[in-house]
């Protein structure tokens, strides 16, 4: 798949390592910072969406939303793998609904999602269908690059830059065959700025396994205006590897 982002904001949210272990399927470890594992909010604006050998002309706009966990993948080699395994997705669209789960695991879900930019400031709006993955947030695109949000757990920028979704890989869980889907990413002019954030509304922390928990804001990144794409989805064992 092939698109480009005309606007993607991710929110990182630190909470306890064991909250976030039960949501890690055999062969994914935690990918944690201090005592914190990382579940990232993702906003994207995409443009031109479309199987990689359509041309643009022919994709499509969406607007899609996840929630993601920092996972680390290890291959029998050493090689370790850093991505995201999904939690959940969703998007504005119908078709999008219908394709995208035929044609991969994100398990989308449809929303009323909308985006808006004024002067320097991104303004997401999702309300989801089961209220479960609700999120209104304003971004201050001219205070890049601002500092960490006050609390985060990170020491410095660069220790939060690790932890700017999206990584290069997304993970999926196959119980039935005990496999897990390596779905790698590709992109051009990657260069996440920080950002300053005012999270009015977020309804996905408030629900089972986290109600009761208090997410830290970590990190807010912005990137604009990025070729992005996919790769087929490769079935690796548990233990990474090659099948």
């Amino acid at each position: 798949m092939r698109t480009r982002f005309a606007h993607s904001l991710v929110l990182t949210y630190a909470l306890p390592a064991e909250v976030l272990r039960p949501l890690v399927p055999p062969g994914l470890e935690l990918d944690t910072y201090g005592e914190y594992g990382f579940v990232a909010a993702a906003l994207v604006d995409t443009r031109a969406l479309r199987p990689a050998a359509l041309p643009a002309r022919l994709g499509a706009d969406y607007m899609l939303t996840g929630y993601r966990v920092f996972t680390r993948f290890r291959t029998p080699g050493g090689r370790v793998m850093r991505g995201l395994r999904i939690l959940r997705s969703d998007t504005d669209s119908r078709l999008m609904v219908l394709g995208g789960n035929l044609m991969t695991r994100y398990n989308y879900r449809l929303a009323r999602i909308s985006s808006q930019v004024e002067t320097d400031t991104l303004e997401f709006r999702v309300d989801s269908a089961d209220g479960r993955a609700d999120l209104h947030v304003c971004a201050d695109l001219g205070s890049a690059p601002a500092p960490l949000p006050e609390g985060s757990p990170f020491a410095d920028a660069r220790a939060a830059r690790r932890f700017a979704g999206p990584l290069p890989y997304t993970f999926e869980y196959e119980p039935q065959t005990r496999s897990m889907i390596v779905i790698k990413a590709f992109r051009t002019h990657w260069d996440p700025q920080p950002v300053s954030v005012d999270v009015r509304r977020l309804t996905f922390f408030d629900h089972a396994p986290f109600a009761g928990t208090r997410p830290i804001l970590a990190n807010a990144f912005h990137v604009a205006d990025v070729e992005y794409g996919w790769e087929r989805g490769l079935r690796r064992t548990e233990t990474g590897g090659e099948r």
